[in-house]
């Protein structure tokens, strides 16, 4: 009870008051209305790849991947270049999803004669967005109902400030060709507005052509809207201020708050070609970075790797059918964002399949144990790899590609003795290679892991490697040579390899690289007869961890070995890689020196010598 009321409640109340003085009415008080929120959402898998060459796909796609809520779209045609880069601008102030809209074809009822499908893509996207308005940029013809405010394309900043409510940035003049890049560029706060240039008018058109038709309807070098008047009407930015373009917006949309939050550790990978605008910019607009990943393989280039390893993303999303299916992106992105780079860069052998600047490989062949085995043994490890370092400089003159200096180390040697184990084969310990290894990593060159196994097989050989074949430069070859049947001893038959066991071996090797996140390995499959390899075309080609490499082994006389190489060539599974070998002392009538290694056709991607 109030002090007044416990005083009125002990006192005598007068009958006959005076009247209370008038008083001014008060006016109401309107709340201001509760901002929408947009929700973003965590992608359902490591990789989404937008695989669509059809934009308004694409759109859908990466709506659906990273908003869970908007209440909110921004809508442009298709097939109106200047309203999507608009309507960019708006989706990136906003923070809303840019979905498109596919004009109906030539001749067929518009939106408007006939009732919405509620089950076309766009309407059910918007029905899980929980979509309550559209910004719609341009002449489009906007979806049944949701409420619709309409922005002209090419709008400036005081049209695009008021359809949103927001405060945006100063206009900024994009021309063709540079769309995919200024949407790149688009963040929050003060939104930059861009606005698309007509294309430059091509001066080799005809001056009527250029001036247009006595109808006006011809008008060369100017972009045209779905309507077909000029897509960007209205006056460009100057420095003194920014009038907005055409006529101003039809209304206000309610008002939003973008997320605040980016989907955990998620980035976007472009570079294939052609970005979709809506796309882009529906991932700019969730606040996602977008990283440049040449050729699809995020392995490709250390650029890449490098803003991987910095990004340290749980997911991606890829902007192209050139990213390949998702997991195998999956991995590569694992692979990639673990920053350990191939020597000269990169993590793949082979960046020239790729269509990139490309990789060619010398080595010195032999045992640091053995020095009769090749002149990889023939002096101490400084020196060997000085002098693997001198064979490679005269190649680099020879061709555009890197030529990378390396060491192939023969790490079982064929013995000609049973030995106690009775496999007749010498396993050298891993300390005893590893001074060699490591001297080799740290000069920048590539190893290779040689294995002349005897009665026992490839792969229980491989694995008693497997601590230096975790090392990044570190590759494997098999040499079947010397793969002994249990009748067999060596130089007394040639050896040979069954398929499978080449096969399992590949497998193991490309689980290794997998489980530890490790660049692309070359794996080397020696060979100068065709029946020591049997089966060759089922060879499997399918790990994307290994590179496969046919080393070609022939020696003698020059003819005999071009002979032996084109034989061995014939038939062999498509996407292997070539080694030649040059013998110093069994070449015939004399070792080739670099230039007329390289006139072998194709040009040899590793070459050895011995």
């Amino acid at each position: 009870m109030t002090v007044a009321t416990l005083l009125l409640a002990g006192c005598t109340v007068d009958s006959d008051p005076s009247p209370a003085p008038p008083t001014s009415p008060v006016p109401a008080v309107t709340a201001a209305p509760e901002a929408l929120p947009f929700e973003l959402r965590v992608p359902d898998e490591p990789a989404v790849v937008l695989d669509s060459a059809d934009p308004a796909a694409a759109a859908l796609a990466a709506s659906a991947a990273v908003f869970a809520a908007a209440p909110v779209v921004v809508l442009a045609a298709n097939d109106d270049v200047a309203a999507q880069v608009t309507g960019s601008s708006a989706a990136v102030a906003l923070g809303a999803p840019l979905l498109l809209l596919t004009p109906a074809p030539a001749g067929t009822a518009s939106p408007t004669d006939a009732p919405p499908d509620p089950a076309a893509p766009l309407a059910v996207e918007l029905d899980r967005l929980g979509t309550e308005a559209v910004l719609v940029v341009g002449d489009a013809e906007a979806p049944a109902g949701v409420d619709t405010v309409r922005l002209p394309a090419g709008a400036g900043t005081a049209a695009l400030a008021a359809a949103t409510g927001l405060s945006v940035g100063a206009v900024r003049p994009v021309a063709a060709g540079e769309e995919v890049a200024a949407v790149r560029g688009l963040a929050r706060p003060g939104t930059l507005v861009l606005r698309a240039l007509p294309p430059v008018p091509d001066p080799s058109a005809a001056p009527e052509a250029a001036a247009g038709s006595s109808g006006g309807a011809a008008v060369t070098g100017v972009a045209l809207g779905s309507s077909g008047t000029p897509a960007s009407a209205g006056p460009l930015a100057g420095s003194s201020g920014d009038p907005a373009a055409g006529a101003p917006p039809t209304g206000t949309l309610p008002p939003t708050a973008p997320a605040t939050t980016v989907p955990v550790r998620t980035v976007a990978l472009a570079g294939v070609g052609r970005e979709p605008l809506a796309a882009l910019a529906t991932l700019r607009a969730a606040g996602i970075e977008v990283l440049d990943v040449p050729a699809g393989d995020p392995r490709a280039t250390s650029a890449a790797v490098e803003a991987l390893a910095a990004a340290a993303p749980e997911h991606v999303i890829a902007l192209g059918a050139a990213f390949g299916p998702a997991d195998r992106l999956a991995a590569r992105v694992a692979s990639a964002e673990a920053g350990i780079q191939l020597p000269c860069g990169g993590q793949l052998v082979f960046p020239q399949d790729l269509g990139l600047p490309g990789k060619r490989y010398v080595a010195l062949y032999g045992s640091p144990a053995f020095p009769a085995l090749g002149v990889l043994g023939e002096q101490d490890t400084a020196a060997t790899i000085a002098r693997a370092a001198a064979h490679a400089e005269p190649y680099r003159a020879l061709t555009t590609d890197t030529v990378v200096p390396g060491v192939e180390i023969i790490a079982t040697v064929a013995s000609a003795g049973a030995g106690d184990d009775g496999n007749y084969s010498n396993e050298l310990p891993v300390d005893t290679l590893r001074p060699l290894v490591d001297a080799a990593g740290a000069a920048g060159m590539t190893v290779v892991l040689d294995l002349q196994p005897g009665r026992t097989d490839f792969l229980t050989q491989a694995k008693l490697f497997e601590e230096l074949l975790r090392l990044p430069h570190v590759g494997l070859a098999l040499d079947p040579e010397w793969r002994l049947k249990p009748d067999q001893v060596h130089l007394r038959q040639i050896g040979s390899v069954p398929i499978d066991e080449v096969n399992a071996v590949s497998a193991w090797l490309a689980q290794l690289v997998r489980d530890h996140h490790l660049p692309q390995k070359m794996f080397v499959l020696h060979q100068f007869m065709l029946r020591m390899v049997p089966v060759r075309e089922r060879l499997d080609m399918s790990h994307d961890e290994l590179a496969m490499v046919v080393h070609v082994d022939g020696q003698g006389h020059q003819g005999s070995k071009a002979g032996t190489w084109n034989a061995i060539r014939e038939g062999a599974p498509a996407g292997i890689h070539w080694g030649w070998k040059n013998f110093y002392d069994e070449d015939k009538p004399t070792v080739l020196d670099p230039a007329g290694t390289y006139l072998i056709t194709p040009v040899p991607d590793l070459v050895t010598y011995q």
